[in-house]
């Protein structure tokens, strides 16, 4: 991901496929982003997970894309929101980081009839 005005990359995004049956229309998108500490904060990461969803929905036939972060991660959470993604709810001691358990808030969004 780079920032249009001076082309300096400002972070990364990424997708990785789930399933949630055996069968191929059960499949997801899982999502992620990782910007630079300066580049927070400045709506870029709504903006680039929103084009991210279009651009998944566009190009495979999946009916959900969905991401999860931190429950203390309030900012992503409103990145998320303002992407339109819906939160669905927590995932208790789903992660370990830092030398202990994190709790995780999903969100999803589904494709539009």
């Amino acid at each position: 991901m780079e920032l249009e005005t001076n082309h300096k990359p400002i972070g990364t995004v990424g997708w990785r496929e789930v399933r949630y049956g055996p069968n191929p229309e059960s499949v997801a998108w899982n999502i992620g982003i990782n910007l630079i500490p300066e580049a927070r904060g400045h709506g870029y990461g709504s903006g680039a997970q929103h084009v991210l969803a279009d651009h998944l929905f566009a190009t495979s036939p999946v009916n959900r894309i969905e991401a999860m972060t931190d429950i203390d991660n309030l900012a992503e959470q409103r990145a998320l929101e303002n992407a339109g993604f819906a939160k669905e709810g927590v995932l208790r001691g789903a992660q370990y980081r830092h030398g202990g358990w994190h709790d995780l808030v999903v969100y999803s969004c589904l494709r539009r009839p």
